[in-house]
């Protein structure tokens, strides 16, 4: 599993890979959390310059667990990004 993430003002991106299959895109508002149901195959990642790529993430819990500390305020350490992803 394997899931990079943007944000884009409110709304939050992840494009994810389960066991090497792709799962599509998922977009949700910033201030909930994601769930395999949201993603779609059909669904294109976000464009232009808005949308800002934050992370690479293991899990789908990952994700919502940084989700969730983002919300809280908590100091955050942002996930490495790989030299092809920034």
């Amino acid at each position: 599993m394997g899931f990079a993430v943007w944000l884009d003002g409110d709304l939050a991106w992840a494009k994810g890979t389960h066991e090497y299959r792709p799962m599509g895109v998922a977009v949700i508002a910033a201030s909930d959390l994601f769930a395999a149901r949201d993603f779609s195959p059909r669904r294109k990642p976000p464009s232009g310059n808005r949308a800002v790529p934050y992370g690479l993430f293991a899990s789908l819990g990952e994700v919502n667990g940084w989700l969730i500390r983002r919300r809280s305020g908590s100091r955050l350490r942002r996930p490495s990004l790989p030299h092809t992803f920034r």
